[in-house]
C-alpha cells in the first residue's frame, strides 16, 4: 500500500480507537518506519501529583510504535506488543506532547521499536520507550 494512502488509513483507524479518541491522540505523520503521534495535556491525564500520568506516557508510546510497525506490514496483518520498557526523564506539566516511534529492526515476525516524547513547548525530552511487536 501506497504511504499516503496508509496514512490516511492510520488516520481514519486512531480517530476511530475508542482509547485513542479518549486520550486525545492524534496521528500527524507517518514514514517508513517511523510514526508520529501529538497529545494534548489536559486535567484529566494528570496523575495526583499534577504532572502527566505515566500510563498515559507509556500508552503515547506504545500506540506511536504501533502504527511505525503498520509501516512494515500488510494491512490485514495483525500485531501486538511483546514488551515495552519506559524510561521517564522528567515530569510534564503543561503544554502538548509529540511521540516519535521508529522502527528499530524489522525481522520476520518480530520488531523492535524505539519512542521519543518530547514537550512541543520546550523541546525537552520527556521519556524514551523501547518495545518489541510480534505478528499474530
Amino acid at each position: 500500500m501506497p504511504l499516503g494512502e496508509l496514512f490516511e488509513r492510520a488516520q481514519s483507524v486512531i480517530s476511530e480507537l475508542p482509547f485513542a479518541k479518549l486520550m486525545g491522540m492524534k496521528l500527524v505523520e507517518m514514514k517508513p518506519d517511523e510514526a508520529t503521534i501529538e497529545l494534548a495535556m489536559r486535567d484529566d491525564l494528570r496523575q495526583p501529583s499534577g504532572i502527566l500520568h505515566g500510563g498515559v506516557t507509556a500508552t503515547l508510546i506504545d500506540t506511536a510504535m504501533a502504527f511505525a510497525v503498520r509501516t512494515r506490514v500488510a494491512p490485514e496483518t495483525a500485531t501486538a506488543t511483546i514488551d515495552l520498557t519506559v524510561h521517564y526523564l522528567r515530569p510534564h506539566i503543561e503544554g502538548p506532547l509529540t511521540c516519535t516511534a521508529k522502527v528499530v529492526r524489522a525481522g520476520r515476525r518480530i520488531f523492535s521499536v524505539s519512542a521519543d516524547v518530547f514537550s512541543q513547548e520546550n523541546g525537552k525530552l520527556i521519556a524514551t520507550g523501547l518495545s518489541t511487536y510480534t505478528i499474530i
